[in-house]
């Protein structure tokens, strides 16, 4: 019968007859008889038990079991020997599970068992017990009386010593407490001393420190003003720029614009030329045409000259036109240029009044981190003497205390 100490429902149990033992030599090559079957299967779990404790045990038990939804299924119980070539199984046995009958019989059975075991136990011990107590009364009457006979007499020698030594002690203590009252004076008024300095000291820190806070808010108004003029002006030199740029491009138009003018202009005077030439020519020819009374001819270059000269007169308002075009555009792109550089002059200015905004906000930016630092300083300084002035304090209630107890000390004894 295989149990759980652990888990009481836990019990698997096979019964080996003459009969059943036999087939089981048979299938499992058992050597021994039925008789000396139970001597050693029991000496195989005693080598098991042996070998539990190795790192590599040579003999094992092995109780092989089915899942929880199998539990009709029988258990195997294997002793096995262990090798470095294989694992060698000696016997195996099956096992059934407990029905709820047996599992009920058995948890009977350890009930009783139990309270047998428990009962004894309890009865033995209430015996030895109360043994113990009797040997122990008898012990602390006996010890009772001895010492209280030899306590009673040391107690007598004590009383006598101590009064002895009470006058002994009498006088030094008044000697330790004079010796003790003038040095806790002295330190009383040592530590009343730093007290008042560390006072003053830590006043005029307090001071510096609201001095400190003061200058701090008064930078950080100014810092405040400071950068907001810094972004106003650099607002202002981005539009400037922003101007510039189309002042820029609207004046490439006009030089583009009056560069073609230009052009058409040297076409028109190349033409006008070209025809003063054609005229010239022509009148040569009407004299010519006179000269040989060619009437026909004349006429004919009479006509020519008209629509010459029409042509000419037409090219010399075209390039009256143009010259006024011309010079309109000359005054733009003077007054363009005129609005560039005082539009340049300004930027260079807000440029200028920008980086000296810019170094001003510099400037006051250490000097707000230098006056921070300095007040940390100061800050750190207080908290120093601040625990130098408690503890000075604490040394001197210390004292005072001191003093109290000895002179409460003094009375106390004078009254006795």
């Amino acid at each position: 019968r295989i149990t759980d100490d652990a888990d009481p429902l836990f019990l698997y149990s096979v019964a080996i007859g003459e009969e059943d033992f036999q087939s089981l030599k048979s299938q499992q090559g058992l050597l021994v008889d039925f008789s000396a079957f139970s001597q050693k299967f029991i000496d195989l779990l005693e080598q098991c038990i042996l070998e539990q404790g190795k790192q590599v045990p040579r003999f094992l038990i092995q109780l092989v079991t089915s899942s929880p939804a199998l539990d009709c299924m029988p258990a195997c119980l294997n002793v096995v020997e262990t090798n470095p070539f294989k694992h060698l199984t000696h016997l195996s046995l099956k096992l059934l599970a407990g029905s709820d009958s047996d599992v009920k019989k058995y948890l009977a059975i350890c009930i009783k068992n139990l309270k047998k075991s428990a009962c004894g136990d309890f009865f033995q011990a209430l015996a030895e017990k109360s043994k113990e107590l009797d040997k122990l009364q008898n012990e602390w009457t006996s010890q009772t009386t001895s010492l209280t006979n030899r306590y009673s007499q040391e107690i007598t020698a004590e009383k006598e010593k101590v009064l002895r030594i009470q006058a002994q002690y009498q006088l030094q203590h008044e000697q330790q407490k004079k010796e003790m009252e003038a040095t806790c004076n002295r330190k009383v008024h040592h530590l009343e001393t730093r007290v008042s300095e560390f006072e003053t000291v830590n006043k005029d820190l307090t001071e510096k420190k609201y001095k400190s806070e003061s200058s701090i808010r008064e930078l950080k108004s100014k810092f405040a003003g400071l950068e907001e003029e810094y972004q106003r002006a650099k607002q202002e030199v981005l539009s400037l720029r922003r101007e510039n740029s189309t002042l820029d491009t609207e004046c490439h138009e006009k030089e583009k614009l009056l560069n073609q003018l230009r052009t058409r202009i040297a076409v028109l005077e190349q033409e006008v030329k070209d025809k003063e030439q054609v005229v010239i020519r022509s009148t040569d020819v009407c004299e010519s045409a006179q000269e040989h009374k060619l009437e026909e001819s004349l006429e004919m270059k009479q006509l020519q000259i008209g629509k010459f000269e029409t042509a000419v007169k037409s090219i010399s308002e075209e390039l009256l036109k143009a010259n006024e075009i011309i010079k309109k555009l000359q005054g733009e792109m003077k007054k363009l240029m005129e609005k560039m550089k005082l539009k340049n002059a300004v930027t260079l200015q807000q440029e200028k009044i920008l980086g000296e905004k810019e170094q001003t906000l510099q400037k006051e930016r250490l000097e707000l981190n230098n006056v921070k630092q300095a007040l940390q300083q100061k800050e750190e300084e207080v908290f120093k003497l601040q625990e130098q002035l408690d503890i000075t304090v604490q040394k001197l209630e210390e004292s005072k205390q001191l003093l109290k107890t000895n002179e409460n000390g003094k009375e106390s004894k004078g009254t006795l």
